[in-house]
């Protein structure tokens, strides 16, 4: 297009132009900066600098949120906040830290002198002390509390409270009669906890993610993430425009952003920790270590009396609890048990659409395994990744599973398989056959916490917008679970980064027509070992759960 040519065009033709050239230079400027419009990191000479206090010590960057979502996120991160501990001095570091070999706890006697009833609270005391058997002046442990009877297989966990000056209380309701084992363990010594809110803030790409290019017979790999840190590189923005949520590639030296095909985790930092902070994460020291009784462990829980007993500590009980390994739900609904048959009869008729991490697609493969006549088909879907679709023609059932967004730390992914699940959600119609589950932390465990808030913030506009169009439509909400730890899953997904994820997803969806399946309590309330995919017994009792949402009667 030339000039001379709009010059000979009347006025209305000659704007045309003008904007033609705009639109033109624009795009071209676009296309050679091989940036997306909605870019959310300028790359400059020196990092991207964010208004939050936490943030700046971090070489990530946020796009600035609504007043009303930057105020609700302030106010969870402020109810969220764990007890502050200061890192000690490197000769005495690990002395001055809480040992659970000198620690210990005492069963209070209560105010029926030591006898003990259905329906009554059992509290404990708790009392930290470090390596040299002093007792500890401030808070800030990770505690886990559990209540158990083997025999019965009876189990429920323990609610905790932290008096910030070395001592804790954790409170039992008592819900079986016989005897009841107290089961106290230390997950981290607060330092630990320092550490680790400390690495989510500045090393938060110490498990980092990849992406392959392909144009031809050319093939590049670059780093990336949700935030990179800045290099004189140039960045692709895979932002996504309908949700938001950032991802970021590093850009190929020879091929455009669009040859991007496939997304995978790369592998994990070394040497994040000085010599003296890896001491805070010992197996069998000071990592998820049992703390023991000073006197007797056990009560035995005598029938109902006409008095019960409940402990001012805590305002809150548990969710549920175990008894004859069947879990029993103390609020939202009675949990049945669904044999095959009664499987079938429940979903008959029913869409059940699973989003989320490999534990959620835990309850995908049960009910694979337990209903013979749902048939799974053959998407050739990599395994661990999906997506996955079954179908029982018989009952009117359809299955389906699909993973989450990034980030996503399992096998190579198809960029074309790189699915939100806000959007996943927009694209339902919805109804009373309709069920939708996701469950979304495991992939976390390496960010700060408002990478996290704003992903379930985008998820949760979703739920409400399905939830208008489609008020019949049940929507279930897994939350995570605790683990086995070492080393380095304490580095990259530890049970402190979970259950504040638990925390914050509680909030999110307080007031909203959702049910929370309780995956972290049904899990501590277990005998069975702790592990990132539990066991079948648990997983079975969580499925009945799901089940008996969709089908109370």
């Amino acid at each position: 297009m030339k000039a001379t040519a709009c010059l000979r065009r009347e006025y209305g033709a000659l704007l045309l132009c003008l904007a033609a050239f705009v639109v033109i230079f624009v795009l071209r400027y676009m296309d050679n900066l091989e940036f997306q419009p909605k870019s959310t990191i300028i790359m400059v000479d020196h990092q991207p600098v964010s208004t939050h206090p936490q943030m700046n010590r971090s070489f990530c960057t946020f796009q600035p949120l609504s007043p009303e979502d930057a105020l609700e996120e302030r106010l969870i991160l402020d109810s969220t906040a764990w007890p502050e501990t200061p890192l000690l001095p490197a000769p005495i570091f690990l002395e001055q830290t809480s040992d659970p070999a000198h620690s210990n706890f005492t069963i209070l006697p209560g105010m029926k002198g030591g006898e003990w009833h259905v329906g009554d609270q059992l509290e404990v005391m708790i009392q930290t002390s470090d390596f040299q058997g002093r007792p500890k002046k401030s808070g800030g442990d990770f505690l886990l509390a559990r209540l158990h009877n083997r025999k019965l297989e009876a189990g429920v966990a323990g609610q905790v409270v932290d008096h910030l000056n070395g001592s804790y209380s954790a409170v039992f309701s008592l819900l079986w009669e016989g005897d009841a084992q107290v089961e106290v363990t230390l997950v981290h010594p607060g330092e630990a906890i320092s550490v680790l809110n400390r690495l989510n803030r500045e090393q938060p790409d110490r498990i980092y993610f990849k992406s392959l290019f392909r144009s031809g017979s050319l093939s590049e790999t670059t780093l990336c993430d949700v935030c990179l840190r800045p290099t004189p590189q140039l960045l692709c923005n895979y932002t996504d425009l309908r949700t938001g949520e950032p991802w970021f590639c590093y850009k190929p030296k020879n091929l455009s952003c669009d040859a991007r095909i496939n997304h995978y985790m790369g592998g994990s930092k070394a040497n994040l920790l000085n010599a003296n902070e890896e001491k805070l994460f010992q197996r069998g020291v000071n990592l998820k270590v049992s703390i023991r009784a000073s006197g007797p462990a056990r009560v035995t829980v005598l029938p109902q009396g006409q008095l019960k007993v409940k402990s001012s500590t805590v305002t809150s009980g548990p969710s549920g609890y175990y008894y004859q390994g069947v879990w029993r739900a103390l609020a939202g609904t009675t949990v049945h048990e669904f044999n095959a048959s009664a499987i079938s009869q429940c979903l008959k008729g029913k869409v059940v659409h699973m989003y989320g991490d490999s534990t959620v697609r835990q309850w995908f493969e049960f009910l694979n395994a337990a209903l013979p006549g749902l048939k799974e088909f053959d998407l050739h879907s990599p395994k661990q990744a999906g997506p996955y679709m079954s179908l029982d023609n018989a009952n009117n059932i359809l299955l389906t599973s699909r993973f989450h967004g990034p980030p996503i730390r399992i096998v190579v992914v198809s960029t074309s398989e790189l699915r939100y699940i806000a959007n996943e959600l927009d694209g339902l119609i919805g109804g009373p056959d309709i069920v939708v589950v996701f469950g979304i932390w495991a992939h976390f465990g390496t960010f700060p916490m408002e990478i996290y808030i704003r992903r379930l913030q985008s998820i949760r506009r979703a739920v409400v917008r399905l939830l208008d169009r489609a008020p019949g439509t049940l929507v279930v909400i897994r939350t995570g679970n605790p683990k086995d730890l070492n080393l380095f899953a304490s580095l990259t997904n530890s049970d402190w980064h979970s259950l504040q994820c638990n925390k914050v997803l509680r909030a999110m969806f307080k007031g909203l027509n959702v049910h929370l399946i309780d995956a972290w309590e049904m899990t501590l309330a277990h005998h069975l070992p702790h592990n990132l995919h539990p066991p079948p017994p648990i997983i079975k009792n969580m499925v009945n759960h799901l089940l008996s949402y969709i089908c109370p009667q």
